[in-house]
């Protein structure tokens, strides 16, 4: 579901060679740039940024940044780090930014709900390396009340990532989390506790029976109160759990077609699925809005920067082997 296109046997070495001469002489060749680490996975940029520090003594993500700039330099750096790592700056990014507006506490689960226990393990072992402080400390420091309860719990917990369901236990937690929703004076310390602990599976199985006990979905429940913040958070968590793709989608059309392009948004879901799902969020973002992504991409953006995303959707072949 990838849309990543990248060949099997890239010499790093070979790449690196490619990505000095361009930022070589006077002016960079973006296009050369391109057309290598668009077109390279984890892995193999992993090895590409270990050969140019052995070969040049250079940071490769430095070198980037002094040659490039903008949207196209933010992007192409984001891309080339370690996945975990990458998902780290995110996330703190976030935190500064939600301080102002608290919709950006979004990306924050985006990364606890779709990230397996392990790999959610490594990007908070990824922040304490990168910013010197746990991920919860800093969650607990820039938050308060329960939006701090809630996303402390989201990225402290290690689901059970098997496939065993206890449908009693599902049955009971789905009339808890009824009865909380409408409890005006309820901490919703039980919501809290049944989405941040339980498995992804038996949260499925929990939605089912709230929707089967009460005749409407949970989300549509938990809209009820706009202007609640912990049920809006509570409402991503179970749209980034129960189908992340269609989220993601959303996430893309709403960059896109909004006042202006959020580009931070366009970026960030384009380089963090391009190699897990993105092929998928494609297939739903047309489906849902008529036009391809690849078409509203490029209608939305220009240059180097546009060049870049289309590379990552798959939408050109590769130039560099």
């Amino acid at each position: 579901m990838a849309t990543l296109v990248a060949p099997e046997n890239a010499s790093p070495i070979d790449d690196a060679a490619v990505i000095k001469k361009a930022c070589l002489g006077f002016g960079t060749d973006e296009k050369a740039l391109i057309s290598v680490l668009a077109h390279r996975n984890a892995s193999q940029l992993k090895q590409i940024r270990q050969a140019y520090e052995d070969i040049y003594n250079e940071d490769l993500i430095k070198q980037l940044k002094s040659e490039l700039s903008g949207d196209f330099e933010r992007a192409i750096c984001h891309w080339v780090l370690d996945p975990r790592d990458r998902e780290a700056i995110f996330v703190h990014e976030a935190l500064k930014k939600a301080t102002a507006v608290p919709d950006h506490y979004k990306v924050i689960l985006e990364i606890a709900c779709t990230k397996s226990p392990e790999e959610l393990l490594a990007v908070k072992r990824a922040y304490h390396q990168r910013y010197k402080h746990s991920l919860e400390e800093d969650i607990a420091s820039c938050t308060t009340g329960k939006t701090r309860n809630f996303l402390v719990a989201m990225v402290s917990t290690y689901r059970y990532p098997g496939d065993e369901i206890n449908e009693i236990i599902a049955h009971s937690e789905a009339k808890d989390v009824h009865t909380e929703i409408h409890d005006g004076d309820s901490k919703h310390e039980e919501i809290i506790r049944i989405i941040s602990t339980r498995s992804k599976l038996q949260l499925m199985a929990t939605f089912n029976h709230f929707k089967d006990i009460h005749g409407t979905t949970i989300t549509k429940v938990l809209r009820g109160d706009d202007k609640n913040e912990l049920f809006a958070m509570v409402r991503v968590a179970i749209r980034c759990m129960k189908n992340p793709q269609k989220y993601f989608a959303k996430v893309l059309r709403k960059a896109i077609r909004g006042p202006g392009t959020d580009e931070d948004a366009l970026t960030r879901v384009i380089v963090t699925r391009a190699e897990v799902d993105l092929q998928k969020i494609k297939e739903l973002y047309k489906e849902r809005n008529n036009i391809s992504l690849e078409q509203a991409v490029a209608g939305d953006t220009s240059g180097d920067y546009k060049a870049f995303l289309l590379a990552l959707l798959g939408f050109e072949t590769i130039h560099n082997s």
